[in-house]
């Protein structure tokens, strides 16, 4: 499905389109699917798709800057960049730095494992058994759940998701807890058949985009934009096309 062909349906959904204006910098940080990455040099996913369909609702052509994902924030505050829409969690600490946008999503961390622990784990309260072999990456918001909610698991750490599958097919851990992305990723890719997700979210995380504290006219036209691309259908479109399984969107 091409850009395009994305267009097309926007329009036809009745979003109004203004004549373009001035360029909207986007920074994103192209390494994380289904959200924003690279495929044949070209960035796409979610993200990139709801900067394509902000641009026509606002009347703005868009340039998607990839970075990055530690210095995104900071060529935010400089002034490289107009917005941030990259898969950003609103937290506290953000929040003091930036202005979210509304949320467009809500994500939490997943619990991944191997196929040949379906049975032992298919209950969502097996997770909180004692003694359960956790994998987590250190400072992901995957891992400071498990300090916090896990305190009888044995808790090891990973360097990235592929280290983490390593660790679940040798045995070393029961369990990778990560965030939503990488369990819909195991929907689609062909490579981690031996693993699947419980698809349950174990956390609740909003996703927003992010300006400057005093941009708040553009954080307004952000959310406006948004409204209309929840109430046209916009955004679940663009949901449904990227993620194979079913999310709430609030």
């Amino acid at each position: 499905m091409t850009r395009k062909y994305l267009l097309a349906v926007l329009l036809l959904l009745g979003a109004s389109v203004a004549t373009a204006a001035d360029v909207l910098r986007v920074g994103v940080s192209a390494d994380y699917p289904p959200l924003v990455f690279q495929q044949e040099g070209r960035i796409i996913g979610i993200e990139a798709d709801n900067a394509l369909a902000l641009g026509e609702i606002i009347g703005r052509k868009v340039s998607l800057l990839n970075m990055p994902f530690e210095k995104l924030l900071p060529a935010l505050l400089a002034g490289e960049v107009d917005v941030v829409m990259s898969g950003l969690s609103v937290t506290a600490e953000r929040s003091a730095q930036v202005l979210f946008s509304d949320s467009y999503m809500l994500v939490g961390q997943m619990a991944i494992m191997h196929r040949d622990k379906i049975a032992r784990f298919a209950q969502p309260w097996a997770v909180y058994r004692p003694g359960v072999r956790v994998g987590v990456e250190a400072g992901t918001t995957g891992a400071a759940f498990a300090e916090r909610e896990l305190t009888e698991a044995k808790i090891s750490f990973y360097d990235d998701s592929a280290a983490a599958f390593t660790g679940l097919r040798s045995d070393q851990i029961d369990l990778y807890i990560h965030d939503a992305p990488t369990s819909w990723q195991l929907a689609t890719s062909g490579d981690n058949e031996d693993l699947i997700s419980l698809y349950s979210p174990m956390t609740e995380e909003m996703l927003a985009w992010a300006v400057r504290p005093e941009d708040t006219a553009l954080a307004a036209e952000l959310n406006r934009a948004l409204s209309v691309m929840k109430s046209n259908g916009t955004l679940q479109y663009i949901l449904n096309r990227w993620i194979p399984v079913r999310v709430e969107v609030r």
